[in-house]
């Protein structure tokens, strides 16, 4: 299937190398110029930024052609000529990138297939590219000319991104008619900018002379030369234009003295000059074809309904009149940008009622050769709304299965509403745009205007009014799948507004009402009544429903929604204690990703985070780690829209694992920054995760007012959508304990887990159980109750054991270690008890710290303090061996004994939790 990437690459991406401009065949050189951008080739980014007409794309196609010619450059550099119409980010950053792979083909791949997928971010898309620019061998250009037609804040961010982030084999240059909204000021205060500007863009009166002379082969003298430098200020348009114009002129010293204004006049003055001089069949034509944005011989011919059109370009091209070649064997062209503004002008006074018909015509010719970008945009040029509402509705299953729904949304909310009362296939992928893009206003008319003609099928209701008794569509079986389409959307706004019995009456109609073989609809009603079911608790419907949509999803080949199903069928394994089960999930996602053709479907990363979050519970840290490392090399850019945070969260409890619970927290407020919503219910809420996490800190006076804020109490309903957030109450209450003994929270937190046990063992959230008898046992301990304590514990481990829970155990420290001594005395599953003992930190456990960030269980030894200040430093073990005079294994054997006191695994996590507790002192100095 040609991808977007693909349909681009013939008419708009070249190879510089052969972007060689017509014009530059009387291109004046300029080597002061030339060495200037040579010396940028040092900083991150070349701005060449001048007033239209300064010859900037000149200029940068004769430094490329330098660098080419000496070998510097080869095939190292990409160009890419911008319109307005690319300012979507989807179509900007697939030309950029597609640009790039014209010279340097392994960069990009991951990124385009992320292009094409649902709802990526911008940063998710180039954190791909850039994984990929990194690995350059030599250094590649990227000219961006014409950037100014930019006017998207999302391109200027990603923009801003990229420059952030670039390599050093990664040099971008921009062609601009104004200085782009791009953080110039910083990049130059940095020395990252190379910058020429009007000024240094002006022909020099020897400049001006070789061009007007010896280019132009014009019988000027000195003076003549000087006078136009003078009054055009250098500006190279002008210039051009004057010379075009004095072409075949007798009195060039009276066309000289004549020659005056500023630079809007100068150019509509010497515009006019030379279309006045050009045969009317000449003239016509360029007035006929300046509507295109890029022109084709065949092109032309639809457009001005004459057969010319190869001669025509061609004679255009010889003769130097403002056309540019975008392909290497001149197929495309388009006019220079300020040659066509004037031409446009023009054909507005001259003729302005043909200008739909022209507009119409290249509508018609596009639409027949597959560009149905282009043929929208003209429809819509040319104010024909029918035209482009038919054109748009053959188009939406081409931009579905491309995730184009910000472009779908932005050209159906240019039609006027009147239009969509008829075209009710129209109205439902308005509905699909919206809701897909986070819209929910104006969701219900279109539904209305799709619904009436559902409405009318029914014999009872059908003829009742003098409307048509017909709706306009495009294809036939979308007409006749309209009611269960209807019902699918209606479902989709019921979940968006929190309306779960309608969200699940409408998912189960469609679901009655969907045809045999719409299996991408099958598979979406399936997946809507799955998150109804799983809101409202009832996790074996909810997973019953997955697991039909991603059956459903495979057969349609919509693989990326199989590995979207895979994350939450996984996520209610979880909750129901049965991780095995998760873990084959996420595993049989990982293969079927694999399996699939490039590029690779979005999601792998996702698989990846999965699975390091069933090795972190099972106690493999370093199997965690390994996916997390993986999943990050992979890049966000192969991830769902919930990869970046769940990736932060992910890693945030492998650092807490590893002790370190300031990187914990740190990166659940970037989860947080970066969280994205979606229809699915958010069981976990990063502010939860982090109230945890601070508890490891000792921030207990944080997460309570956390808890606070959110109006959490221990006589709350309860419910499965807070469930996790009321679990978390009752940590907060048992720290609050520990630092607060007099207060009534230990006697508060068993009522709330009481209460919570009860509903979690209604609704076979058996991974919840585990957890609150986990923290139950620790309440009675906290009481010095030991027997009530080792009941709940001796339950948590029979539930447990099977699963291979660790972590749920250990990350409870010491307190949760001592319990374990005791239940090994009586528990039925010794050998599974003295595991998770050998799984704390070297095989002795370890305190857990407590929740006073400067205390200690047990304080660190002199000797150890100043092997704690040797170990903040760039000394390896056998250099701190020398420094110390000791053997290296007395080095070890105080590092344990450091890790096993600071209730740590790393030497990283042991400098920063001894800064935390004052153990880090000045020792590092004296002994360093």
């Amino acid at each position: 299937m040609e991808t977007l990437a693909d349909a681009l690459v013939g008419h708009r991406l070249l190879e510089s190398k052969t972007y060689l401009p017509r014009h530059q065949r009387r291109a004046v050189p300029r080597p002061r110029l030339l060495d200037r951008l040579d010396e940028g080739m040092g900083s991150a980014l070349t701005l060449v930024s001048a007033p239209a007409g300064f010859g900037k794309s000149t200029l940068l196609a004769a430094w490329l052609e330098r660098r080419q010619r000496a070998s510097v450059g080869e095939g190292s550099a990409a160009w890419l000529s911008l319109d307005a119409g690319d300012n979507e980010p989807t179509l900007y950053w697939t030309y950029v990138i597609t640009a790039l792979r014209t010279v340097a083909p392994t960069v990009g791949t991951d990124a385009l297939a992320l292009l094409e997928a649902r709802s990526p971010t911008i940063r998710q898309v180039l954190t791909a590219l850039l994984n990929d620019a990194a690995t350059l061998q030599r250094d590649v250009v990227l000219v961006l000319d014409d950037y100014h037609v930019i006017e998207s804040r999302e391109v200027h961010d990603g923009m801003a991104f990229l420059l952030d982030h670039a390599p050093a084999r990664l040099h971008l240059v921009l062609s601009s008619r104004a200085d782009p909204p791009l953080p110039l000021a910083r990049m130059r205060a940095r020395g990252e900018l190379t910058e020429l500007r009007a000024a240094d863009l002006r022909f020099t009166a020897e400049e001006a002379a070789a061009y007007l002379v010896e280019a132009m082969h014009l019988p000027l003298t000195a003076q003549d030369v000087s006078t136009l430098g003078t009054r055009t200020e250098g500006w190279i348009a002008a210039l051009q234009l004057a010379a075009l114009s004095m072409q075949g002129r007798d009195d060039l010293a009276g066309f000289v003295a004549a020659f005056a204004g500023d630079d809007r006049y100068i150019v509509d003055y010497l515009v006019e000059e030379v279309l006045q001089r050009q045969q009317e069949h000449i003239r016509a034509f360029l007035l006929d074809t300046c509507i295109l944005g890029r022109m084709s011989a065949a092109l032309c011919d639809a457009v001005t309904g004459r057969t010319d059109g190869r001669a025509m370009l061609e004679a255009l091209d010889r003769a130097n009149l403002f056309l540019v070649p975008l392909d290497d064997r001149r197929r495309w062209y388009r006019y220079h940008h300020l040659f066509a503004e004037v031409l446009q002008s023009r054909l507005l006074d001259e003729r302005p009622v043909e200008v739909a018909e022209l507009h119409r015509r290249a509508s018609g010719w596009f639409a027949q050769h597959g560009d149905h970008d282009a043929a929208i945009h003209h429809a819509l040029a040319a104010g024909d709304h029918p035209l482009a509402a038919h054109l748009i509705e053959g188009a939406v299953p081409a931009m579905s299965r491309a995730r184009r729904e910000v472009t779908l949304r932005a050209w159906l909310e240019t039609l006027p509403e009147e239009l969509f009362r008829d075209r009710p296939v129209l109205s439902l992928a308005f509905v699909g745009a919206l809701l897909s893009t986070g819209e929910v206003q104006g969701v219900e008319p279109r539904l209305r205007d799709a619904e009436r003609w559902v409405d009318a099928d029914e014999p009872e209701r059908a003829g009742t009014d003098a409307e048509p008794t017909e709706p306009i569509v495009v294809d036939a079986t979308e007409r006749r799948r309209l009611p269960a389409a209807v019902a699918v959307y209606r479902s989709g706004l019921a979940l968006a507004g929190g309306d779960a019995a309608a969200t699940e009456h409408h998912a189960r109609r469609a679901l009655d009402l969907v045809e045999p073989d719409d299996h991408f609809r099958r598979g979406a009603a399936s997946a809507l009544l799955g998150l109804a079911l799983w809101g409202r608790g009832d996790l074996e419907g909810a997973y019953d429903g997955y697991a039909e949509a991603s059956a459903s999803f495979r057969t349609a080949g919509y693989i990326s929604d199989v590995l979207g199903c895979a994350i939450t069928l996984a996520d209610i394994r979880v909750t129901q204690g049965r991780l095995d089960d998760a873990l084959s999930s996420y595993e049989h996602g990982l293969q079927l990703a694999l399996a699939q053709p490039a590029p690779a479907p979005r999601g792998i990363a996702d698989m990846h985070v999965g699975i390091s979050t069933i090795q972190r519970e099972w106690g493999a840290l370093d199997a965690a780690a390994g996916h997390l490392a993986q999943s990050e090399r992979l890049g966000e850019h192969t991830g769902l829209p919930k990869h970046p945070y769940r990736w932060r969260e992910a890693m945030a409890q492998l650092r807490a694992a590893e002790g370190d619970s300031a990187a914990a927290v740190a990166l659940l407020d970037d989860a947080d920054r970066v969280y994205v919503a979606d229809m699915a219910p958010n069981l976990r809420p990063i502010p939860a995760l982090r109230a945890r996490a601070w508890l490891g800190q000792g921030r207990v006076a944080e997460a309570l007012a956390w808890a606070r804020e959110l109006g959490l109490s221990v006589d709350d309903d309860l419910s499965f959508l807070r469930e996790f957030e009321h679990v978390t109450l009752a940590r907060i209450l048992l720290a609050r304990h520990r630092t607060q003994p007099g207060t009534d929270s230990r006697r508060d937190a068993i009522r709330l887990l009481d209460r919570l046990l009860d509903a979690a063992d209604a609704g076979g959230r058996g991974g919840t159980v585990i957890e609150i008898l986990v923290l139950q046992a620790i309440a009675h301990q906290l009481g010095g109750d030991l027997p009530a304590a080792l009941v709940p514990l001796e339950r948590a481990l029979a539930l447990a054991e099977p699963e291979g829970y660790v972590r749920v155990f250990v990350d409870e420290g010491h307190p949760m270690a001592v319990l374990l001594r005791a239940a090994a005395r009586s528990a039925p599953n010794p050998e599974y008890v003295t595991r998770l003992l050998g799984s704390f930190a070297h095989g002795d456990p370890t305190p857990r710290r407590t929740e006073t960030a400067t205390t200690l269980f047990e304080p660190l030894s002199p000797r150890e303090r100043e092997v704690l200040g040797l170990l903040d430093t760039e000394l390896s073990g056998p250099e701190i061996a020398r420094r110390l005079v000791v053997s290296l294994n007395t080095v070890r054997t105080h590092t344990k004994s450091i890790y096993a006191k600071l209730g740590v695994t790393s030497r990283r996590a042991a400098v920063l939790r001894g800064r935390e507790t004052g153990q880090l002192g000045s020792e590092r100095g004296r002994s360093a």
